[in-house]
């Protein structure tokens, strides 16, 4: 892959880093990750006209995908700051909610206390704007939170996820570990 591919995946107004992850354990084979200055960026102009004029690149990477997700989520509940080179996600059972916003804040600030945690937050879908990408199965899309725990290093990591499992009264296999891959900020894409 070459920085101009990675280009038509960030390079469309109002979005950040584009961040891509490989599973060391659970969950999909890739991860990737865009950030947006809010929700109201999929629904830009910019964005429509991205996303219906294609780079032959993204049509023929969507074409390889094998048992895609695609959700466009509110990042909420959000503690520390930066990105870690590990990531752990659960797919957390419950619907969101206020309760629940308040659960991962209160994690977060216990994960933040130990050594190697970089970030924690909570993803909640937007079901809306959460449309299926072409080989995504219709069948039993479920829009769950997720919980992200960004960290310093692979046994930082797990040593989170295992804190993290316990409070959420989740088993720890539950969680799919994830190591960077790469990352292209808005900053990049302009120098």
């Amino acid at each position: 892959m070459t920085a101009n591919m990675w280009r038509s995946e960030c390079g469309c107004p109002a979005f950040y880093p584009g961040t891509r992850y490989r599973a060391l354990q659970g969950g999909r084979q890739y991860l990737g990750l865009y950030k947006t200055e809010s929700l109201a960026s999929f629904t830009s102009e910019a964005y429509r006209a991205a996303f219906q004029h294609q780079t032959p690149w993204s049509v023929a990477s969507l074409e390889k995908m094998r048992d895609p997700m695609r959700r466009v989520c509110a990042v909420e509940a959000v503690t520390g700051q930066g990105c870690g080179s590990h990531l752990c996600i659960f797919v957390l059972p419950s619907a969101a909610s206020e309760a629940l916003h308040a659960r991962v804040l209160q994690l977060g600030a216990q994960l933040a206390e130990q050594p190697g945690f970089v970030r924690s937050s909570l993803l909640t879908p937007d079901a809306e704007l959460s449309s299926p990408l072409p080989k995504e199965s219709r069948e039993n899309r479920r829009m769950l939170p997720m919980l992200l725990i960004e960290s310093s290093d692979a046994e930082a990591g797990l040593r989170l996820s295992e804190q993290a499992a316990e409070a959420l009264n989740m088993p720890a296999a539950d969680a799919w570990h994830y190591a960077l891959g790469w990352q292209l900020t808005a900053q990049e894409l302009t120098s």
